[in-house]
């Protein structure tokens, strides 16, 4: 299944500074029954977001209206526990695009840039400066630079780099999952396979 491509984000940012969020609590097992890759995002951080009778709990970020927009900025150690991929299809499905952290989890690292969400690793100083610019300024807004792997601070101009595997790169940057991939390759598959002694 292709996804939106992705090139150059310029977004605010949802800020989550808390370390160690681990997949059950991005998405509770309980709502793990689903096959499909939707309606997950209802169920983002179902039990930090709401009371169990269902009503929102205030003090939540996602709850509070006053931010916003495609780039969520988590704590050290974002995406660690079970490897369920559930995790990034909440991500997703909730408007995400994007996750800022000083350190993910390689499972959920992978998860997420197989469907579409760039999960930016960034040094803890800088994370810092992100947390500290939407906490002057909520509005404040931020450019995830994937072709030149960038991400910015755009009331400052600071920025900092990021790596991501070669090949992810060429899927998110085109919209790519992997069979989307080898489709794209058909021709080349095709040529060389004639090629080939039988």
């Amino acid at each position: 299944m292709a996804y939106d491509k992705f090139n150059i984000l310029q977004s605010t940012a949802v800020p989550l500074p808390i370390e160690n969020v681990d997949t059950d609590q991005i998405i509770p097992a309980r709502f793990l029954k689903a096959t499909e890759r939707k309606g997950f995002g209802d169920n983002l951080f179902r039990d930090w977001r709401y009371h169990p009778d269902g009503t929102p709990k205030e003090n939540f970020v996602l709850n509070n209206p006053i931010y916003g927009g495609k780039i969520l900025v988590g704590g050290k150690n974002f995406g660690s526990g079970s490897s369920r991929e559930h995790a990034a299809w909440a991500v997703y499905d909730y408007g995400f695009r994007c996750v800022i952290s000083s350190f993910f989890a390689d499972i959920f690292r992978n998860n997420c840039l197989n469907i579409g969400v760039l999960p930016v690793q960034v040094s803890a100083d800088f994370l810092d400066k992100i947390f500290k610019a939407i906490e002057a300024d909520p509005k404040a807004e931020f450019e995830v630079n994937l072709p030149e792997q960038t991400v910015t601070i755009l009331s400052t101009g600071e920025h900092e780099t990021f790596d991501i595997n070669s090949y992810k790169k060429e899927n998110m940057l085109n919209g790519y999952d992997d069979i989307d991939y080898l489709v794209a390759m058909k021709e080349e598959i095709k040529a060389f396979a004639e090629k080939r002694p039988f």
